[in-house]
């Protein structure tokens, strides 16, 4: 029997106007599953996402809210007001996070919903971008890759666990652990999926992270528009890792 559990999506959005994915969001939110809702949250955009959004919530009221922030705090703290926000709001099973322009598409939700009984309701499932031939559909830029696979390496190496795809924009967090997970700004702006993983290896120190952290292969994933990480930011990312290692270096 399929089991269907409360999913709550928090959506960070900045200056996403001129590529908002109009009809992918309709589409999806005409036929939305009972059990699914959003909060699309309005990082200080200096465009008229707000405006967006808000059309959004009214045209549906039961699966959409939204939060304007007045200044712009990077995505790491949108997510983390829109989950306390959800958190005091409602009784969800799942609060996950979601990235607006749809790279990851929106029935990608329901996939990972069907994965949490079969890996025991673990604190954090995790969308992986794992190209397999014939099975999955991911699409990305060959240089954007390359660079990923550098992160990852670096992450898998000082998190001491095999994880594939710290960075992909599509994870489900257990609600009862999700409190406490965001409890406390995150150090880095973009990389802050690192510092939930210590996180939770923290909270659990006594459970393999392999069961409380489950990477899920999507079936489709595809690379829209360009990055809002500067390419300065990259030569950055070394030193983010090693100011999150050193925070967390007792673990």
């Amino acid at each position: 029997m399929k089991i269907s559990h409360s999913l709550h999506i928090v959506i960070p959005c900045y200056n996403e106007a001129s590529k908002w994915p109009y009809s992918e969001y309709n589409k999806f939110l005409e036929n939305c599953p009972k059990n699914i809702s959003f909060l699309f949250v309005n990082d200080g955009s200096t465009d008229h996402t707000g405006t967006l959004i808000d059309k959004l919530a009214t045209s549906f009221p039961k699966n959409v809210a939204t939060l304007h922030m007045k200044k712009n705090g990077g995505k790491s703290e949108a997510v983390r007001q829109g989950i306390l926000l959800s958190l005091a709001q409602e009784n969800y099973s799942y609060i996950g996070y979601w990235d607006a322009d749809l790279a990851t598409p929106l029935n990608e939700i329901q996939h990972l919903d069907e994965m949490i009984e079969k890996f025991h309701q673990p604190t954090l499932l995790m969308g992986s971008r794992i190209k397999t031939l014939g099975m999955t559909n991911i699409q990305r830029k060959a240089h954007r890759h390359y660079v990923g696979r550098i992160i990852a390496t670096l992450i898998s190496k000082i998190l001491n666990i095999g994880v594939y795809d710290t960075q992909c924009g599509a994870k489900l967090i257990k609600a009862s652990d999700a409190g406490k997970l965001m409890s406390e700004k995150f150090i880095s702006r973009w990389l802050f999926d690192v510092e939930l993983l210590f996180r939770i290896m923290k909270m659990y120190p006594n459970k393999p992270a392999e069961q409380i952290i489950i990477e899920i292969p999507l079936n489709n994933w595809i690379e829209k528009g360009d990055s809002k990480i500067s390419a300065t930011y990259f030569l950055k990312i070394p030193i983010e890792l090693l100011r999150i290692h050193w925070r967390y270096r007792k673990l």
